[in-house]
């Protein structure tokens, strides 16, 4: 069996505040294979978009700092790199598509100009060659009149164009890892759609690995290969197919989640957890989900994440 492209290793991110020491991951294990899509869910604060800043290591330092663990790229442990080393993987093996595309695009200079000037600074093309790059990118992303949206300004495109140029961009490099941070939250669904689609598409076709962070179960059963579970800042391996797609007892399921008093729940299906979230700087010893729900799914507890198959393939 070969060795995974990314391999993550008890990983431990400390952020530093003068509030207290936040554990944002604590003991978190993960690994994604050539050509393979996993999913990535969890409620809101449990970690995920750290996880995929420390694989960059994009952490800031301070308040927060990588404590204990190993990311493992290529066979190569990626925080024992220098910064120079980091930053050739950057964009050129490891890309990353951010939450929120205005937030990443420069809104004073024109969407030509952004994405030349990362096509050359990584591949060591010339404007000319750059230029038919971008425009070779943007059509396979299905950009109307590429040509025309290289000169205009983020402002100028919706929030379906941006995040079509946004996966443009990353993947101009081709790199072997795509880690996607929520790339379709702020979009309907029928653009939504229509974005997925693309991204499946072409990182089937160029077999980059995906680690794909969302909220939405619909979206990872049927885009993702496996899913992992985060929960305060952990997870608990798990090797059963399909468990919180298919039962409604998982507490990510949207059918666990609470519903008005005026709808009725069909009978046997289990109600909402009453548990609280955990506080960042005062992480409980036990996760206060409810009994019903811990005995329903699986033993949770901080560290941990359910990592299950979605699609039919060997255990």
């Amino acid at each position: 069996m070969s060795a995974p492209l990314l391999e993550i290793r008890n990983l431990a991110v400390r952020f530093f505040t003068y509030q207290g020491t936040v554990r944002a991951l604590e003991g978190v294990s993960l690994s994604v294979a050539r050509g393979e899509i996993v999913g990535l869910v969890g409620e809101t604060g449990c970690g995920k978009s750290v996880l995929a800043r420390s694989v960059l290591r994009l952490i800031a330092d301070p308040p927060g700092r990588i404590t204990a663990g190993e990311i493992r790229f290529k066979g190569r442990d990626l925080l024992t790199l220098n910064r120079r080393e980091m930053r050739r993987i950057r964009g050129n093996e490891i890309s990353m598509i951010f939450q929120e595309p205005m937030s990443c695009l420069n809104p004073v200079f024109t969407v030509g100009n952004q994405m030349m000037e990362v096509v050359a600074l990584h591949q060591a093309a010339g404007r000319e060659e750059a230029r038919r790059t971008c425009i070779e990118m943007l059509s396979q992303v299905k950009m109307p009149d590429p040509g025309q949206v290289l000169a205009k300004y983020p402002h100028e495109l919706s929030g379906g164009m941006r995040q079509r140029v946004m996966i443009a961009m990353e993947l101009a490099c081709r790199p072997d890892l795509l880690l996607a941070d929520e790339p379709t939250t702020a979009l309907d669904v029928t653009v939504q759609a229509q974005v997925l689609a693309i991204l499946e598409r072409l990182t089937r076709e160029r077999g980059v690995a995906v680690l794909f962070i969302s909220h939405d179960l619909g979206v990872i059963a049927q885009l993702c290969d496996r899913v992992a579970v985060m929960y305060a800042g952990g997870h608990h391996r798990n090797r059963r197919r399909r468990g919180p797609l298919r039962r409604p007892g998982a507490p990510l399921h949207p059918r666990a989640a609470p519903r008005h008093p005026a709808h009725r729940r069909p009978a046997g299906e289990p109600g909402g957890d009453p548990g609280e979230r955990p506080q960042p700087h005062r992480p409980p010893a036990r996760l206060p989900l409810s009994s019903a729900l811990r005995r329903a799914v699986f033993p949770l507890r901080p560290g941990g994440a359910a990592v299950l198959r979605t699609r039919p393939g060997p255990p």
